[in-house]
């Protein structure tokens, strides 16, 4: 082999060690697995639709706290979060497409969950580049660095997220229709579904508006109904509503518990790039039969997602299997699994209580 052949040689297997290359390589393996599937979405959707419908409602007839009473309530509660997470999809899918899934979802889940499509459009300033990890990105906190406390505030912000819910829709929404002012602080710090409560919203288009306020009158007539309801129709109600806070509060949390898995929570430095924010995202390709209940609807694959976004869910199982068979070893992508959501918690309290110790060796040093 001749001098200059062997250089090209050491190029190649340094470009093929490159995160860039490797990054293009990916897309080139799953490049037939962008499609989403109608015939997928809807029968996922109505099926389980229907399975937690019919949970729901057999929860108050079974004897209290009995086995079956607790296992159908569990059943509602895993249904109804599936059902909630294809707002992920829909956030995703391109504009203009799959219409009717999107009207149907927010009429069957968004507005009597309470979560219509507009508050989860914040989540594309997840994926943007210059604004994950930032002040920008309300969907991340940078938990490994700001001690255990916030971790317990976080999951225990469930209890407290149905009730300012309903507030914001049965009372400041009517209210915002005639204060201007109103309407500007509601939009820019309650009307999206973030992990930061501090995340302020940027203003929405003219366009945007529109959708917003159809789907705030909505979820407004839903409550006033229900309040209606529990004022006149008798003793019912009332049992009917602490389930449904039960089921929504119990969704939260398991969603919060997912969401101290789905990322590493160390950066706290600004703009981060694409193989950090990639390294920086957990998969969780191991026993699909205990992952896919608390990561549903590809969530389990949640560094895959920050590599593809604008993938369909029902293909994230063979894409994964696809890079990990094809990858060079040194990829980048190798790095973001884990086996279980237990391991990847306990990975951020260690490092959020080494984060409490030097604050506190640094303070008895000053």
């Amino acid at each position: 082999m001749s001098l200059a052949d062997t250089r090209t040689a050491v190029s190649q297997q340094r470009a093929a060690a490159r995160p860039d290359v490797s990054l293009v390589s990916a897309r080139r393996i799953v490049h037939d697995l962008f499609k989403p599937n109608p015939v997928i979405y809807w029968t996922d959707f109505l099926v389980t639709y229907a399975i937690g419908v019919t949970a729901f409602q057999w929860v108050k007839p079974s004897p209290l706290f009995s086995l079956q009473q607790i296992g159908l309530f569990m059943v509602s509660c895993l249904m109804f979060y599936r059902l909630a997470m294809f707002i992920h999809e829909l956030v995703h899918m391109r504009s203009g497409s799959f219409t009717f899934f999107r009207i149907a979802w927010n009429l069957m889940v968004g507005i009597p969950f309470l979560m219509p499509s507009f508050v989860y459009y914040p989540h594309m300033d997840h994926h943007r580049r210059k604004h994950y990890g930032t002040d920008k990105d309300g969907e991340y906190l940078a938990l490994g660095q700001n001690g255990r406390w916030q971790m317990i505030a976080f999951v225990l912000g469930s209890f407290l997220v149905p009730i300012v819910t309903v507030f914001r829709y049965l009372i400041l929404t009517p209210l915002t229709w005639i204060s201007p002012s109103l309407r500007r602080l509601v939009l820019r710090h309650a009307s999206s579904l973030v992990m930061d409560p501090t995340y302020i919203r940027p203003l929405p288009t003219a366009q945007a508006m529109r959708i917003i306020r159809l789907q705030e009158i909505a979820c407004f007539l839903w409550c006033l109904a229900i309040a209606i309801s529990v004022c006149t129709v008798g003793k019912y109600p009332f049992p009917f509503l602490i389930q449904c806070y039960l089921t929504g509060a119990t969704i939260l949390t398991i969603n919060a518990i997912r969401t101290l898995g789905a990322h590493r929570f160390d950066n706290e430095e600004g703009e981060m790039t694409f193989v950090e924010q990639l390294l920086d995202s957990v998969n969780y390709p191991s026993r699909p039969w205990i992952t896919t209940w608390w990561g549903p609807i590809g969530t389990r694959f949640h560094a895959l997602h920050h590599l593809f976004p604008s993938m369909p869910y029902h293909n994230m199982p063979a894409a994964h299997r696809r890079l990990m068979e094809e990858l060079p070893a040194d990829a980048p992508y190798r790095q973001t699994n884990r086996v279980t959501l237990i391991s990847g918690i306990l990975d951020l309290w260690r490092r959020s209580r080494e984060y409490e110790r030097q604050q506190a060796a640094a303070r008895q040093a000053t």
